[in-house]
């Protein structure tokens, strides 16, 4: 396979070195070998000469196009919120740096076709943080599905129901000020955009791409701007069907994370963001159980391909052509809602 970048290391520098550098990604970028975090970045230098110091990173700025530029980084990771991921990835693009970036891969589709633009006209790879897709529970539920476990797929349905989050009080803009999830114009459309997407890059990667989306979108409980409650069908190329159900302002004793895949000889149930299990029902067999480890840093799976692909020892399977029809997919389950 062709080297993606010239060096015989990917050195990384990050933009918005935040929470999710904390455990989730950065510190794999530090483990993984032929790869290392020589620079961070955050609007307030302060901010990022505490992460350097305590992550035993060697630069730090306050400044993105400070970053971008600094020779001796050769890789850009995007950990913003998603309000400047498109301005963020063209910049890079620009430098010639492939670029990795957290999910969603930006808050609408026109900014995400923005960003594969640019890149491809660049020829700079884009990767974006979808890292489910190499978590061992998910691995192995996506060989059961490739290997026909519970026969045919028929349908899929997906249910997410969350309390209103603590954080989030009656006095909306104090609470805007402290979660920009809750805000469209930052997050591109709540909890939905921040925790579905990673549910239905999911399925996209498992079953192809959604052909045809019907969905309803509100606002109930009137604590924030983006909508808290979503309801939608659609129909993937292969004609599976899916269906989904999303509440974020829900009583503690209706929470619910669970995905079920219907088969013609069974069904797969699996929970998202909760336990690692699979549970695999068939009639006239007991139910099965699989447990599974996962990564202390959650998205050392994905980087590792980030890496291999970049030094061209494999590929990565989430990229912005594939991130972008997830995107797509929130955008028409909710646009009745964000259209007025």
């Amino acid at each position: 396979m062709k080297r993606k970048i010239k060096a015989d290391k990917v050195r990384w520098g990050i933009l918005g070195v935040g929470d999710v550098c904390e455990v989730k990604s950065a510190p794999a970028m530090q483990k993984i070998a032929n790869s290392d975090v020589v620079a961070v970045m955050r609007r307030s230098g302060e901010k990022a000469k505490d992460y350097a110091e305590r992550h035993g990173v060697g630069t730090w700025y306050d400044n993105a196009d400070e970053l971008i530029n600094d020779p001796n980084v050769n890789a850009i990771y995007i950990a913003t919120p998603p309000n400047a991921h498109k301005d963020l990835a063209i910049k890079a693009a620009k430098s010639g740096k492939p670029i990795y970036v957290e999910k969603p891969m930006a808050r609408t589709t026109v900014e995400c076709q923005e960003m594969i633009d640019v890149c491809k006209q660049a020829n700079v790879p884009l990767y974006i943080a979808y890292y489910r897709r190499k978590l061992p529970n998910f691995e192995k539920l996506k060989s059961f599905l490739d290997d026909n476990a519970i026969g045919d797929i028929r349908m899929v349905n997906v249910q997410m129901f969350k309390t209103l989050d603590p954080d989030i009080v009656a006095n909306i803009t104090s609470s805007m000020q402290t979660n920009w999830r809750i805000d469209p114009n930052v997050s591109g459309g709540g909890y939905f955009f921040d925790l579905a997407a990673h549910q239905l890059d999911y399925l996209d990667y498992v079953l192809g791409p959604v052909k045809s989306v019907a969905g309803f979108a509100g606002n109930q409980a009137r604590k924030y701007h983006a909508a808290d409650i979503i309801s939608s069908s659609f129909v993937f190329q292969n004609g599976i069907i899916g269906s989904g159900s999303w509440c974020f302002t829900v009583d503690d004793v209706s929470e619910k994370d669970q995905m079920t895949f219907i088969g013609s000889k069974g069904q797969i149930t699996i929970s998202f963001f909760g336990e690692p299990k699979i549970f695999l029902e068939k009639s006239g067999y007991p139910l099965e159980t699989f447990e599974f480890e996962l990564p202390y840093h959650i998205q050392q799976p994905l980087i590792q391909t980030i890496v291999d692909d970049l030094l061209g020892y494999g590929i990565c399977p989430s990229t912005g052509d594939s991130a972008i029809r997830t995107n797509w997919v929130m955008e028409q389950m909710t646009k009745n809602y964000y259209a007025k």
